[in-house]
């Protein structure tokens, strides 16, 4: 079969003579491979993509369409983030008249064999969207071949090639286990949500999202949880202060922090494990959760041997485009290690099928993008943190504050703080960050996040009738600046 090679680079009418297999062929059938395939092939385009066997944990060979965030991520934490809740909320419902037996029965099975029927549920409606859209579905692993032939290596063994005008990486990533005596006693995200048996003690190593969200979770569900992290506070990069109330709501809920902390080793004995920490603690353990980062899935993608470039994490390059050095390859999502949010990827998936086959070149739009750590309160933030906006130095800035208890606490007796906080121009008076620590935060954030994206100012935040009662009206009825900051101000210490 001959294969027309592309050489310049250019975005070619997909109208002229073509003779490849595929005018794009995806590896990777996660949020933004299913988005940028149905896309592309809504414009015509004829697409071809390939996918791992599903199953709830991944490993190299196994995957799943949905990916990680429908089938190991976002939608199964969730769910046992839901259910975590229930058993303080149950507590908290004895002082609103609800009498409620002592003896709490928490059934773990079930929950995780409700969520294992909602993740097939989705990965059923994936590969459907898929079929609708007339893209041909492969499963196997793929591999790049040559800059425009891919190999699909099928479930007995077979080798499939076939040859694709554009090819697009959306093989997102994987958790990454620390080099520490001991680590196969350890599991990862993966495993943590299909755990047989409810764990009673759990260590959990890492201080980002997934580590505080399933110690939410474990903690919920009536677990003793250790929290190791290596900085003073947990979430480095989202702003001090909400991270100091986090992790005062992780204390008040009852889970252990061991902040400038690390593990140097993990034993099995007959008791569990046990985790020997660098300032000589012991800590016993049914499960020890490992939650230190996740690599780009690239390794096995043969990239080196065609020409793409990548960093030393092993994330693919790409252009403000989407584009890799080699012309007909791109790539979107968690394995180019940009912004490694879900609905980030959707929206790069969109633009690569506007700018490939719609004849629309469109950049990602990086600014005010909210995300949400789903511990219990959780926390949600978009656009600058206080000391992102001081790092910045355009110009002073002002901070508004409001911390309060919500009223629900007021009747429950709960002692948990809600915090609420803008971030403003001095100059502009535009809102340059938003972030709130407390219920229901995620839901509220993305509203403000709209206002954000169109340029809202404080006069127009407080120009806003509230909604009473509810924690929302306080984003537009923080009328006093609690401190200004001026231009030469220094940012504190990221701790």
């Amino acid at each position: 079969m001959s294969r027309k090679m592309l050489i310049d680079g250019d975005l070619d009418n997909l109208s002229g003579e073509n003779d490849y297999d595929f005018d794009l062929f995806v590896i990777g059938a996660g949020s933004g491979g299913v988005r940028a395939s149905r896309f592309s092939a809504q414009y015509g385009a004829k697409v071809g993509i390939c996918e791992l066997p599903f199953h709830p944990v991944s490993s190299e060979t196994i995957g799943g369409v949905g990916g990680t965030c429908v089938i190991r991520g976002c939608v199964p934490k969730k769910i046992l983030v839901y259910g975590a809740s229930f058993g303080p909320e149950i507590q908290d419902a004895k002082e609103y008249g609800w009498k409620v037996n002592d003896n709490i029965d928490f059934d773990w099975k079930k929950l995780l064999h409700k969520k294992t029927e909602e993740i097939v549920r989705l990965n059923g409606i994936y590969k459907r969207l898929l079929s609708n859209a007339g893209v041909k579905l492969f499963e196997g692993e793929g591999r790049i071949v040559g800059p425009n032939e891919v190999e699909v290596i099928q479930l007995d063994g077979t080798k499939l090639s076939y040859s694709a005008k554009h090819i697009l990486i959306a093989t997102g990533s994987r958790a990454q286990r620390p080099n520490i005596p001991g680590q196969e006693l350890a599991i990862t995200s993966d495993e943590a949500l299909s755990l047989e048996e409810l764990p009673k003690r759990v260590v959990i190593l890492g201080g980002g999202y997934i580590a505080v969200e399933f110690a939410s979770i474990w903690r919920g569900m009536g677990s003793t949880v250790n929290l190791i992290f290596r900085k003073e506070l947990p979430l480095r990069g989202f702003d001090d202060e909400m991270r100091a109330l986090v992790a005062r709501n992780l204390e008040g809920r009852g889970i252990i922090l061991h902040p400038q902390t690390n593990i140097t080793q993990l034993v099995k004995t007959e008791d569990g494990i046990k985790v020997t920490t660098d300032h000589g603690e012991e800590l016993m353990a049914d499960v020890v959760l490992f939650a230190t980062g996740r690599v780009p899935n690239t390794k096995r993608l043969n990239l080196q041997s065609v020409g793409v470039e990548v960093d030393k994490t092993g994330a693919v390059k790409v252009d403000e485009f989407s584009r890799t050095n080699v012309p007909s390859i791109w790539a979107i999502g968690d394995v180019t290690n940009r912004m490694n949010l879900t609905p980030v990827a959707l929206m790069e998936g969109t633009l690569f099928a506007k700018t490939v086959f719609g004849n629309e070149p469109s950049k990602p739009d990086y600014s005010n993008i909210p995300c949400a750590v789903f511990c219990i309160p959780p926390l949600s933030v978009v656009g600058l943190s206080e000391e992102q906006a001081i790092e910045k130095g355009e110009g002073d800035i002002l901070i508004f504050t409001s911390t309060f208890n919500p009223m629900k606490n007021s009747i429950s007796g709960r002692q948990e703080k809600t915090l609420m906080k803008l971030i403003v121009s001095a100059e502009t008076d535009k809102v340059i960050g938003a972030s709130m620590c407390g219920p229901d935060a995620a839901e509220i954030m993305q509203g403000i996040a709209v206002a954000m994206k169109c340029g809202a100012t404080k006069a127009q935040f407080d120009s806003t009738v509230g909604i009473h009662p509810s924690s929302a009206e306080e984003f537009v009825t923080m009328r006093s600046v609690t401190r200004r900051i001026a231009a030469s101000g220094k940012p504190k210490t990221n701790l």
